[in-house]
């Protein structure tokens, strides 16, 4: 096998893995950075390497004689920020030739969505170090939406928003596309879904593919904060569930793009598509 020159951080994720996957199946040379060798994907093409984004050295290792990364967000934690900067630093120590990133729609220092000011910085950080990087601006994940549903109900305070939710496998079939050819793309790409959706859209398609009675009931802020407080999870994940909602109340993430079908040849899946098992 020839030496790779493409490495996968986080590739033991969700994310992670389904672009070490693709990449794999086209035959093409991988080095996988992960924290714990024994959770890393086992397939052909690939090497293993063990490092953090918060371990300089090992990071430096991992890095030795890779040309593009791909860089997966952070533990959506209040040192997210500080983990992101240590591994844009190792990236620019390595000679790096160009970074493909996971952030998030519209994301700017005044976003509702309070997750989204992570990505905001690390896209600047990315810029202010000269790096080549593409970020991929995901919509929420269409796959996960079946989570928001608690006892028959979605709530939170969405409003009668739209957005337009991204399966991971179509972000993962564009980042690895992105990967291997860097004309493809450069700079923030939006990556979404088909179809713009109102939180009623979506309890009404997952309620029709699940024969199951599910609604969605609007909460105020207030609301929204009560009905979470006895809830696991840190205040900072707390405001992030909230903020959310609220972004999709102001409008923020009503996009629809077409990068998935430009850039991998098939359209985007819709939710109904995904619930009825077609890809």
């Amino acid at each position: 096998m020839s030496s790779p020159t493409i490495a996968i951080n986080g590739a033991s994720g969700g994310m992670g893995g389904r672009i070490a996957q693709r990449l794999a199946q086209q035959n093409i040379p991988l080095r996988l950075i992960v924290r714990d060798a024994s959770r890393a994907p086992d397939l052909p093409h690939t090497e293993v390497a063990v490092a953090s984004y918060e371990d300089r050295a090992a990071m430096l290792e991992a890095l030795r004689g890779i040309d593009t990364v791909f860089m997966v967000s952070g533990f959506e934690s209040a040192e997210r920020m500080q983990m992101h900067r240590a591994a844009v630093d190792a990236f620019d120590e390595a000679g790096i030739g160009r970074v493909v990133y996971t952030s998030f729609l519209n994301t700017s220092p005044n976003a509702t969505f309070s997750l989204a000011w992570d990505h905001y910085e690390t896209e600047q950080y990315l810029a202010a170090k000269g790096l080549p990087f593409v970020a991929l601006r995901n919509s929420f994940y269409l796959d996960l939406l079946p989570h928001f549903v608690t006892d028959g109900v979605i709530r939170g305070p969405g409003g009668e928003g739209r957005f337009a939710p991204v399966a991971r496998d179509d972000i993962a079939d564009v980042a690895a596309a992105v990967l291997v050819d860097a004309n493809l793309a450069s700079g923030p790409i939006d990556v979404t879904g088909p179809e713009l959706l109102t939180l009623h859209d979506v309890a009404k398609i997952l309620s029709d593919a699940t024969q199951q009675p599910i609604s969605y009931q609007p909460e105020t802020i207030e609301e929204a904060y009560a009905s979470r407080a006895d809830l696991e999870g840190s205040d900072f994940e707390k405001r992030g569930w909230v903020t959310s909602y609220q972004a999709i109340a102001e409008g923020e993430l009503e996009v629809v793009s077409d990068t998935v079908e430009r850039l991998t040849g098939h359209p985007p899946m819709s939710l109904r598509e995904f619930l009825a098992g077609s890809r």
